[in-house]
């Protein structure tokens, strides 16, 4: 979810791209720029950056762990193979 400050500092230069004839409806442009704004935000589904950062971080965790993780089957199967097979 975008934070307010990010969607009020757009309208904000929205309204002040207004003509200078039209600022007597400038509230009613801000409300109604702010609702079409957040709307279509919301629908977009965006992440915040840190929302982001963090699951960049557990990805690269998961990542490390599975190389590990392959390296280790890596091995065992190596030792498998490795060991002689006993007759009965």
């Amino acid at each position: 979810m975008l934070d307010r400050d990010f969607i009020d500092n757009i309208v904000n230069r929205l309204t002040d791209a207004v003509p200078p004839g039209l600022q007597t409806i400038k509230q009613d442009l801000e409300h109604n720029f702010r609702s079409v704004l957040q709307s279509t935000f919301a629908k977009l589904d965006l992440v915040t950056r840190e929302e982001f950062d963090v699951q960049t971080g557990v990805l690269t965790k998961t990542r490390a762990k599975l190389e590990a993780l392959e390296k280790q089957m890596a091995e065992i199967e190596s030792q498998l193979l490795d060991k002689p097979t006993e007759n009965k």
